[in-house]
């Protein structure tokens, strides 16, 4: 066990490949720590809660859904978001359990990979998230112009990718308070959104919209509440329904991960953490069950548009529905409120690539030029180069060079399902040396009566979706090979990230760090001695999950 020191930091210099000799206990020396501007604890409880509840809602949710209806029908996609959202709140307790413990400064999901799993597996994983969120900004850059779209302006869309671009670095590179700030008024206005959605259908459900009947469910019994996908009959629908869960899987994509790139940078994370844990239930329960139950209830499975093509709000179920409902003006508020989401989403993307290599940098796994930050706290290298990924936003505006954009995002299309499965053996290997060293319980700040045994099935389960990720172009009068290297060229680019790290520079470590070996000490008492005073009265959500 590494001896005590002064900062919880993940560090430099001491993350070379760990031996069981030598682990890797993520701190700095107090004169490097004392010496150099790091990141600071800026994230207040409310950042944190907001984040957790409207954080990465996006255009995948507000229009995304429309083609995963258009394939399942509601029926099919109420129930196969109501298993995503169950694996996706298991993997959540999964992670906060992992990361409430230690959620040192500069801390990451990949970086509990390499703390408790293997230095590679913590390189590989930095470096495929860096990636990931960093080419998700400029699809939702262009996201966004498509959304401008729906008014048709006569400006060319390198205008409006140079304003949408600029906003996000600019906030990016401002003290982090102020990044949790603006993401507070960006996610309660999805909130607010999302609320005002379903009390509209809610109104619609029991008295219909101006001049039209009580809606009830009468698009599930017209066109229906199940749709055949592909093949014909009972083989359509299994069809329909696995292709409809793995559609299901873009609007969660990375949402737990954010949890923890917060923590770097909450204030008293080993409160905040668990109670923004906590509050993921009620995200999805009302945010994307209650949304998936409105947009059966409002828009038909058939409804021209859904699969159209059709440019920014234009192809959102809920427009559709509303204006299928005879009410006019709402679908402008709508499309607004849907491009400052994807605006919200660039914003959290640049936010958690520039960490992530931060993160990376303090580890000695990247260049330490990154780990360098301003006065107030900002890891300024990290964030100019990670912008520099919205500057492919440029390509759309020439049909041919946006296929190269399409590419590029393609490499990632499996990237969720890859980091669940990491975080799930992060957990399990950091839960079985706490048990192991004999700790105190106590000292954990978030518990589950399910684990470990729910990290193993997510193990499993996220691996077979992985798998079948791409099955469509297997079927009969289907294949294609761009959608095939879209659907699995993910998982060799992480195997060659991983088995290269290990056979090169992770070659003198073991597969494992030996469970005696792993550091479960180095900053716990610096998390402890930060944490602001507070009452150890547990939240309303924890009493009720206590009793689940």
């Amino acid at each position: 066990m590494a001896g005590s020191i002064s900062s919880s930091e993940p560090e430099k210099g001491n993350i070379k490949p760990t031996t069981t000799q030598q682990p890797n206990d993520g701190s700095v020396s107090c004169d490097e720590a004392s010496s150099k501007p790091k990141i600071q604890r800026g994230l207040k409880s409310r950042h944190a809660q907001l984040i957790a509840l409207g954080g990465t809602i996006g255009t995948a949710l507000f229009v995304g859904s429309g083609v995963t209806l258009h394939k399942g029908g509601p029926g099919f996609l109420l129930i196969t978001y109501l298993l995503m959202s169950a694996l996706v709140y298991l993997i959540v307790n999964s992670i906060v359990l992992t990361a409430s413990y230690l959620p040192v400064k500069g801390a990451t999901p990949a970086y509990f990979m390499g703390r408790y799993v293997s230095p590679s597996l913590g390189w590989a994983m930095g470096w495929y998230y860096w990636y990931s969120f960093g080419i998700f900004v400029p699809y939702e850059i262009t996201a966004s112009t498509l959304v401008i779209d729906f008014w048709n302006p006569p400006v060319s869309p390198a205008v409006w990718i140079t304003i949408l671009i600029i906003v996000p670095v600019v906030l990016n590179m401002l003290p982090v308070s102020v990044y949790g700030e603006s993401e507070f008024y960006f996610a309660s206005l999805k909130v607010i959104t999302i609320i005002g959605l379903l009390l509209l259908s809610f109104i619609l459900f029991w008295w219909g919209g101006p001049g039209n009947p009580r809606l009830g469910f009468s698009y599930w019994e017209n066109p229906g509440a199940f749709n055949t996908y592909i093949l014909d009959g009972s083989r359509g629908y299994a069809v329909s329904f696995f292709s409809t869960l793995i559609s299901a899987l873009l609007p969660f994509s990375f949402a737990p991960e954010m949890l923890v790139f917060c923590s770097g940078e909450m204030k008293s994370p080993r409160r905040n953490l668990p109670k923004a844990g906590n509050s993921f239930i009620v995200r999805i329960l009302v945010f994307y069950i209650g949304s998936v139950i409105a947009i059966g209830v409002i828009c038909p499975s058939n409804q021209e548009g859904l699969t159209s093509g059709a440019s920014g709000a234009g192809s959102s179920p809920f427009v559709l529905g509303i204006k299928r409902a005879g009410i006019h003006g709402l679908d402008s508020v709508i499309n607004a409120a849907i491009l400052t989401s994807a605006w919200s989403a660039a914003n959290s993307f640049i936010y958690q690539a520039s960490r992530s290599l931060y993160s990376m940098a303090l580890q000695g796994g990247a260049p330490k030029i990154f780990a360098k930050c301003t006065k107030r706290g900002v890891p300024y290298v990290a964030v100019l180069c990670t912008s520099s990924f919205s500057l492919l936003a440029y390509l759309n505006v020439n049909a041919k060079s946006g296929e190269v954009f399409n590419w590029l995002v393609n490499l990632v299309n499996t990237a969720a399902f890859i980091s669940w499965i990491c975080c799930a053996i992060a957990s399990i290997r950091f839960q079985k040396a706490f048990a192991l060293q004999k700790l105190d319980r106590n000292d954990l700040t978030f518990t589950s009566k399910w684990e470990p045994y729910t990290s193993y099935l997510c193990i499993v389960v996220f691996t077979l979706l992985c798998l079948i990720n791409g099955f469509e172009v297997f079927l009969p009068g289907s294949w294609s090979t761009s959608s095939f290297f879209s659907s699995y060229v993910g998982i060799p680019i992480f195997a060659v990230l991983y088995f290269g790290h290990r056979f090169t520079a992770g070659r003198k470590d073991g597969w494992a760090i030996p469970l005696k070996a792993i550091d479960l000490s180095t900053g716990l008492d610096e998390l402890k001695a930060e944490e602001e005073p507070f009452a150890a009265k547990p939240s309303v959500w924890a009493r009720l999950r206590g009793r689940i």
